[in-house]
């Protein structure tokens, strides 16, 4: 009972959003770390390291069917105070991924090559592209593994911990690339090759420590024998849990990057240099705007996991909107900052002028943007933390694909508008989605969604009414 009430008090919005906006503060600022480190380099090194991230990214977000998964499934069984299968849960999911996570790395070493060579690259930003490609991926299961044992200590409302941890790697990862891109300490200047082999160990250093602090928070250490030692139905539970939200939410997202892989081959084959440059360094600042969204989105979906868990579904219902409405309000004025400031922050990653002009104005677009990605953020959160996680596949799949490639192209290459026609596209894409999760959550047909059984809620509390009346 004491440790419910001390869960409890760790499963508010502002205990939980605060230390998840720093870490995926930290997480983003390992990426915009090297392209700013890299811009003094080259700007075709900045391209090609771009390109290389967006397929690490299409292939790790595998490792978001079990990180993603496993953190809702926890915090449904947390929220019914079935502590057991919510260990188990954890366990199981750190396992699995490592699996996912060294199967995906053998796949990246092998093929990185064939992989980019789809992208009709010059010869300089292919080869800048698979260098970073080949070490960074084939060392991808470390971050399978950090994402799961992250997203295990986040559901159980230790938040703080992977916050800090990120803070310790990125401070690792700057000085590596430091002394790699700079040759300080006599070390050679290894560029994109130095870069990626910053960010292997650092990430290497961040996990070691996550893991000991699961162990000494939680309980829980990382154990293959555990898992073997799992009744076989309790590990087939486990799975089909996991795979009922992991899966849609991971299918979703590879959805949404190999849709901007797309887009981005349509910018490199119809629009030029310039263009693509631009807009790595754009989306690399957008990801700030939309920081506030996510952390907010992420520190719904557990308070809506725990209160599913436990029965309260009005409760979670209105969380999500009060949430919404917070996130929304924040993108909004922060993106009225970054197209103020658009242009002077480009300026910090290049001096070329066709690349700082456009930027500006996509930043101007930026502002009817970022208020649906809020919406599409939160709401999605809150449906796959109900367990509805099928409807925002369906939904992603449409948009994507029908509006945001398709008018990438429409606006975009047909009505020559260029970079301006494809933020076009992005902002209808946001806003459909959005709308669409937003008719979703009111008709509050995730009620049905939930993986513990209303029997079972009812079982927990009859428990716990039974204690206090012998405790009295």
């Amino acid at each position: 009972m004491e440790e419910n009430q001390l869960l409890n008090k760790r499963i508010t919005l502002f205990a939980l959003m605060w230390p998840i906006l720093i870490e995926t503060f930290l997480r983003m600022l390992f990426g915009t770390v090297d392209t700013f480190m890299l811009s003094g380099y080259s700007d075709k090194a900045v391209a090609g390291v771009g390109a290389a991230n967006q397929y690490i990214s299409i292939l790790i977000l595998i490792f978001q069917i079990v990180a993603g998964g496993s953190g809702i499934v926890i915090s449904q069984y947390l929220g019914a105070q079935n502590n057991k299968r919510a260990s188990d849960v954890a366990i199981a999911s750190i396992i699995f991924n490592l699996i996912f996570g060294l199967l995906i790395s053998l796949t990246l070493f092998i093929f990185a090559g064939k992989m980019l060579g789809l992208m009709n690259f010059s010869s300089e930003v292919y080869n800048y592209s698979r260098d970073f490609l080949i070490i960074v991926g084939s060392f991808s299961f470390i971050q399978a593994m950090s994402m799961t044992v992250s997203a295990v200590l986040r559901s159980y409302g230790y938040v703080k911990y992977p916050m800090l941890v990120n803070m310790f790697a990125n401070f690792l990862n700057i000085i590596g690339n430091s002394i790699f891109i700079y040759g300080l300490f006599g070390m050679p200047v290894l560029g994109v090759k130095g870069v990626a082999l910053s960010t292997v160990v650092s990430q290497f250093v961040g996990l070691v420590v996550i893991l000991i602090i699961l162990k000494k928070k939680v309980g829980i250490s990382f154990s293959v024998v555990k898992v073997l030692r799992m009744p076989k139905n309790i590990i087939v539970d486990i799975l089909k849990d996991i795979l009922k939200i992991g899966g849609p939410s991971a299918g979703e997202t590879i959805s949404y990057n190999i849709s901007q892989i797309v887009i981005t081959a349509c910018i490199a084959n119809f629009m030029g240099e310039d263009s693509l440059t631009a807009r790595y360094y754009v989306f690399n600042l957008m990801f700030y705007i939309m920081l506030f969204g996510l952390a907010i989105g992420q520190a719904t979906q557990i308070m809506v996991g725990h209160l599913i868990g436990a029965g309260r579904r009005d409760e979670a219902y209105k969380t999500c909107l009060r949430s919404l409405k917070i996130a929304a309000a924040i993108s909004f004025v922060v993106a009225i900052v970054f197209a103020i400031f658009g242009k002077m922050l480009l300026g910090l990653f290049t001096d070329n002028e066709s690349i700082i002009e456009i930027g500006g104005l996509l930043f101007i677009i930026t502002i009817i943007l970022e208020p649906g990605r809020s919406f599409n953020i939160v709401l999605g959160y809150s449906l796959k933390g109900t367990g509805d996680a099928k409807f925002t596949l369906y939904i992603g799949l449409v948009s994507m694909w029908f509006v945001a490639v398709g008018m990438t192209y429409f606006l975009g290459v047909a009505m020559n508008l260029g970079l301006i026609g494809v933020w076009i596209a992005f902002a209808m894409d946001e806003w459909v989605r959005g709308l669409g999760m937003l008719k979703r959550w009111c008709s509050r047909a995730w009620e049905k969604m939930s993986l513990v059984k209303k029997e079972d809620v009812i079982k927990i509390k009859a428990g716990e009414e039974e204690l206090l009346h012998s405790l009295n």
